[in-house]
């Protein structure tokens, strides 16, 4: 028996084709995650610089 209209339409969208579909989640996400990732990076650094005598 064929699919019809009504049971392809109800069937559920996977989670990461709706992330990758939304440009505005993408835009913050690019923009987000690698601030954050050079945040801890530079806290990391500083905090690794020794005291000085």
């Amino acid at each position: 028996m064929p699919p019809t209209e009504q049971s392809a339409s109800s069937e559920r969208v996977p989670m990461m084709q709706r992330i990758l579909d939304n440009p505005f989640l993408l835009l913050f996400l690019g923009v987000t995650l690698p601030t954050v990732l050079y945040l801890i990076w530079g806290i990391m650094e500083v905090a690794s610089i020794p005291l000085a005598k």
